[in-house]
């Protein structure tokens, strides 16, 4: 393939992914021929670069989880308190989270469970590292090691964005909810977890 083949490939294949996404948000159970359509192309250019729709969605996922890994590293960077950490940390996943909930649902479907965990494992170990921390210094408290504390928050956030696509959750109270969640279950008081969610929340709004 020569390179401006190769260069067409990869826009097709980048718009592709693009406009997949647009639909998959919009419509779940779009189809590829509906993203064909979406995108301007044939089915079978759709194929050539996504052999399934569970291929494309595994592609679409992998994007997501290098963006929320992205993000949870923003919000652990040059925080000493690990509390406040923590709250970062969680605010920051959950703006990039709340994009991609319907994604992440319907991966739950077509992706196994182990592969979206091995996807999370660079956020796993950040927050396990994290996490160990306040447990070292008193300021977390719990029977639950480091890194069973990082297994609980995970699903809980992912249990959170289930409950926001079921309507059972305002989407713009779910970040906050889940900050103050994460802390009570990591022993911190829920007086201080409230009053610290709000003050880092208010700090984060523009």
């Amino acid at each position: 393939m020569n390179p401006r083949d190769s260069s067409r490939a990869d826009l097709n294949r980048r718009r592709i992914l693009d406009v997949a996404l647009a639909e998959l948000l919009r419509d779940p159970d779009a189809s590829m021929d509906q993203i064909a359509r979406a995108a301007g192309v044939v089915r079978r250019t759709v194929y050539a670069h996504f052999p399934s729709r569970e291929a494309l969605i595994s592609t679409l996922l992998d994007g997501a989880v290098e963006m929320v890994a992205a993000a949870n590293m923003t919000g652990l960077e040059g925080v000493a308190d690990p509390a406040e950490s923590l709250v970062r940390s969680t605010l920051a996943v959950w703006d990039v989270a709340d994009r991609y909930r319907i994604l992440v649902a319907l991966a739950q479907r077509s992706v196994t469970v182990q592969g979206i965990r091995d996807r999370l494992a660079p956020v796993r170990e950040a927050s396990v590292e994290m996490l160990q921390h306040g447990l070292d210094q008193g300021l977390f408290t719990s029977p639950l090691s480091a890194r069973a504390l990082t297994f609980l928050h995970e699903q809980m956030l992912i249990a959170l964005m289930e409950a926001v696509n079921d309507g059972l959750l305002e989407a713009d109270a779910a970040g906050p909810a889940a900050a103050v969640t994460m802390l009570t279950v990591s022993g911190v008081p829920a007086s201080r977890a409230t009053e610290l969610v709000a003050k880092l929340s208010a700090g984060t709004e523009r």
